[in-house]
C-alpha cells in the first residue's frame, strides 16, 4: 500500500472513532403544556411591520399573534373566556374561533385597554380522558391581526397580562419567554400547533380550591348566572332553512329600568329577520339580501315581506295599542312601549318579549345547527348603561301553558347577562340641587354636570367656572333665561361673577333636595321634580340613598315612598308618583311664549322623618342630604358643597325685595 493512501485510511478511522465516541444530542425539552395540570394559556406575537402614515409620535404597526388555550384539566372547561390585556392603543381587525365577550366592542374596535375574548362558534373544551387526547376538541387557537401604535422593531408588543375569566379559576402572573425562530414550541399533541415566534407569554390556570361552584361534572350546561338585566334567546321551533326564536328581557336591579329599549346584536352567519311578533325592527330594508348572498341562495323568496338584512339590526317594542293584534302582537310580555319596569315598582311589568323568525345560510341547513347572535346591547332613554357579556348555552327553559296542562319546552337557549356600568368619561343625564331652610341660596348643579355643549355656545361659556347660586325662583327658569337672575344674586351675596359665565348642567332632568325643618323630634325636606325634555315620563320613580338617616325615614304625602334594600344596606328610599299621578310631563310654553319661558314639567312631595331610630345625627350638617340620587335608574350628578347657615344670617330683606323686584322685571321682558 502507497505511503500517502495508508496516512488518508489512518485518518479517516480516526475520524470515525472521534465522532462515534462523541455522546448522542441531548433530547429536546418537553413543552411547557406538558407541566400544567389546568388550563395553559399562551399568547405568541407572530409578526409585524409598519404601517402609513409616518408620524413619529405615535407610528401605527400592524401584527399578528396567536392565542391558544388548551384544557389539561380533568374536568370540561364550559364556555371558555380570556383576558388579552392589550396596552398599545390596539384596534383589532380580526379574531378567528372567538368574539369579544362584554358586548361593548365588536370586531373591527379599539381594545387598547384590554379585552376578554369568548369561544365562538366553539366554546367549550374537553379534555384529554374523554377525547383521548384530541387536541382539536381540547384546545382552540385565535389568530388575531391588528393594528397598534408606538412599538416597533425590535421592540414586540405584548400585552400586559393574559388570565382565565372563567368563574373557580386562579392564574399566577404570566411568564414571558423569548424564543429563537427555529425554535420549535407549543403543545405536544398535534403538529399542527407548532409554530415559530419570537416572544410568548405563558400561563398554567388551576382550580381555586376555595373557590364555591353549583356546577358538577354531570351537569350538561352551565348554570344560569345573575345580573341586573338577562336577556334570554330560546329557539322553540326549528326547521332545515329557519327556526323560530323567543327573546325576553328581564330585569332583577330594584333601581334599574328601561324606556324606549333598543336591543342590538351581531349575526355572525349571514342570517336574516323574516318576521317578528311583539317587537319590529328599527329599520326594515331587505336590500343587504337582494344583492347578498341571500338573494342568491334564495332565488324563489320574495325579500319584500323579509323586515331585515342588517348585519347588527336593532329591534324596538310596540306600542301598548298592539298587545292583541293577530299579527304582531299576541306575544305575552310585549308591547309596552319599550318600558321595563324594576321589580320593585311592578314585578309584572319588569321583562319584556317577543319573537322572531330567522332565515339561515348553508352550511348551517339542517334543524340541529342553530347559532345564536353575539355582542348584544341594549339601551334606553335616560336609562343606566348596560354592558353585557356572551350568550351562553344553559337548560333548554321550559313554557308554562296557561291551562294547567304542562307546558312545551325549547330547543335550545341561551342566556346573556347584563350589568348597569358607569362608561369611562361618561356624564350623567340628570342632576341634583340643594337647598335648605337656613339659607336662600340654592347650590345649583355643577357646571356640565351632564356633558358641555358643542359648538359655539361652548366658546361663550365657562366648562371650569363653579355654577353661579341661585335664589328659589330660578328653579322654574330654563337656564338660558337665568342670567339676571343668578348675577343681580350673585351681586346680592357680593361674590365674584366670572366671565365668561359659567356654562350649564346640560341635564334633562334636574331635582332639588330642600332641607325644610329640623325639630327635636324629626325632620322634614321637600323633593321636586323638574322635567326640562320635550318627552313625558311614564311610572317614573327616584331613589334616593341616605348613609345615616334613612332608618327614620316616616312617609312621603304626596309621592308613593317606601324603604328599599340595596346590596344588602337598608339605606335607600324608593319614591314613585300615586296612581294616577305617576306621569312627569315634559316642558311647556309659557302663558304668553313671545316673554315667558318654557316651563318645565314639575312634581312635588315633602317627606318626614323621626330622629328616635337615628340618635345623634346632624341634618344642617349634612345628615339631611342624599349621598345619591337615581332618576329612572339614572345615577345624578350631586352638588360638590352643602347650604351653610352663615350666609343666610347676612342676607337682609332690603336685598331680598331687590332680587323679587329683578325678578319681576326679568318676567316681564
Amino acid at each position: 500500500m502507497p505511503p500517502t493512501l495508508s496516512l488518508i485510511t489512518t485518518v479517516l478511522l480516526l475520524l470515525t472513532t472521534i465522532t462515534t465516541a462523541q455522546p448522542p444530542p441531548a433530547p429536546a425539552p418537553p413543552p411547557v403544556s406538558d407541566s400544567c395540570n389546568g388550563i395553559f394559556l399562551s399568547y405568541t406575537y407572530t409578526s409585524g411591520s409598519k404601517l402609513p402614515p409616518d408620524q413619529p409620535s405615535n407610528q401605527p404597526y400592524r401584527f399578528e399573534s396567536t392565542l391558544r388555550i388548551l384544557n389539561n384539566a380533568a374536568e370540561e372547561l364550559k364556555s371558555w373566556r380570556v383576558f388579552v390585556g392589550f396596552q398599545h392603543d390596539e384596534y383589532l381587525v380580526s379574531a378567528s374561533n372567538a368574539v369579544i365577550a362584554d358586548g361593548s366592542v365588536t370586531i373591527p374596535g379599539q381594545v387598547g385597554n384590554g379585552t376578554v375574548f369568548a369561544g365562538f362558534p366553539s366554546a367549550d373544551l374537553k379534555t384529554a380522558i374523554e377525547t383521548a387526547g384530541d387536541v382539536n376538541q381540547m384546545s382552540v387557537r385565535v389568530d388575531l391581526v391588528g393594528t397598534q401604535f408606538g412599538v416597533g422593531s425590535p421592540d414586540v408588543p405584548m400585552p400586559a397580562n393574559i388570565s382565565l375569566v372563567n368563574d373557580g379559576f386562579i392564574c399566577p402572573r404570566p411568564t414571558l419567554q423569548v424564543v429563537n425562530m427555529d425554535l420549535r414550541f407549543d403543545f405536544d399533541y398535534n403538529s399542527d400547533f407548532n409554530h415559530s415566534g419570537t416572544r410568548v407569554m405563558n400561563v398554567c390556570c388551576t382550580k381555586d380550591p376555595n373557590a364555591v361552584t353549583n356546577l358538577t361534572l354531570t351537569d350538561e350546561f352551565l348554570p344560569r348566572q345573575t345580573g341586573d338585566l338577562t336577556i334570554m334567546y330560546d329557539v322553540i321551533r326549528t326547521y332545515d332553512s329557519n327556526y323560530w326564536a323567543e327573546v325576553t328581557i328581564e330585569n332583577h336591579s330594584p333601581l334599574g329600568r328601561l324606556d324606549n329599549w333598543n336591543l342590538t346584536w351581531d349575526w355572525m352567519r349571514d342570517e336574516f329577520i323574516n318576521d317578528i311578533k311583539g317587537a319590529y325592527p328599527f329599520t326594515r330594508d331587505s336590500t343587504e339580501c337582494i344583492f347578498g348572498p341571500q338573494g342568491e341562495f334564495y332565488q324563489q323568496m320574495d325579500f319584500s315581506n323579509v323586515l331585515n338584512c342588517e348585519r347588527q339590526p336593532t329591534i324596538i317594542d310596540l306600542p301598548l295599542e298592539m298587545t292583541n293584534n293577530t299579527k304582531w302582537g299576541m306575544i305575552p310580555f310585549c308591547c309596552r312601549n319599550g318600558t321595563i319596569l324594576p321589580p320593585t315598582m311592578d314585578p309584572s311589568k319588569s321583562k319584556s318579549a317577543f319573537q322572531l323568525q330567522v332565515y339561515k345560510m348553508p352550511p348551517d341547513l339542517n334543524r340541529s345547527e342553530l347559532v345564536p347572535p353575539q355582542n348584544f346591547k341594549i339601551s334606553g332613554r335616560l336609562n343606566p348603561d348596560y354592558k353585557c357579556g356572551a350568550p351562553v348555552r344553559v337548560s333548554p327553559s321550559e313554557f308554562p301553558d296557561p291551562s294547567g296542562l304542562p307546558g312545551s319546552t325549547a330547543v335550545s337557549s341561551w342566556q346573556v347577562v347584563c350589568n348597569i356600568t358607569q362608561a369611562k368619561d361618561s356624564s350623567p343625564r340628570c342632576c341634583v340641587s340643594f337647598s335648605a331652610y337656613y339659607n336662600e341660596s340654592i347650590i345649583p348643579c355643577p357646571t356640565c354636570a351632564c356633558g358641555c355643549p358643542r359648538g359655539s355656545s361652548s366658546q361663550t361659556c365657562s366648562a371650569s367656572a363653579p355654577a353661579l347660586f341661585l335664589p328659589s325662583q330660578a328653579l322654574l327658569v330654563p337656564f338660558d333665561n337665568r342670567t339676571a337672575l343668578s348675577t343681580a344674586w350673585a351681586s346680592i351675596q357680593r361674590r365674584s361673577v366670572p366671565n365668561p359665565l359659567p356654562c350649564g348642567d346640560n341635564c334633562g332632568v334636574s331635582l332639588n333636595w330642600h332641607l325644610l325643618t329640623d325639630y327635636r323630634g324629626g325632620w322634614t325636606a321637600r323633593v321636586t321634580l323638574f322635567n326640562w325634555d320635550d318627552t313625558s315620563f311614564a311610572d317614573w320613580f327616584v331613589a334616593v340613598e341616605m348613609d345615616k338617616s334613612a332608618p327614620g325615614f316616616e312617609k312621603a304625602y304626596s309621592f308613593n315612598a317606601s324603604s328599599l334594600e340595596v346590596n344588602g344596606l337598608n339605606d335607600t328610599i324608593f319614591m314613585q308618583g300615586l296612581p294616577g299621578l305617576n306621569y312627569l310631563v315634559g316642558e311647556v310654553d309659557g302663558n304668553n311664549p313671545k316673554k315667558d319661558p318654557r316651563v318645565p314639567g314639575k312634581q312635588q312631595s315633602v317627606i318626614s322623618f323621626t330622629k328616635k331610630l337615628t340618635p345623634g345625627i346632624n341634618v344642617a350638617g349634612g345628615d339631611g342630604f342624599p349621598t345619591k340620587v337615581f332618576f329612572n335608574g339614572e345615577e345624578c350628578a350631586l352638588p360638590t358643597a352643602l347650604p351653610t347657615s352663615r350666609s343666610s344670617r347676612s342676607v337682609s330683606h332690603v336685598a331680598v325685595s331687590g332680587v323679587l323686584a329683578v325678578v319681576i322685571v326679568v318676567m316681564l321682558l
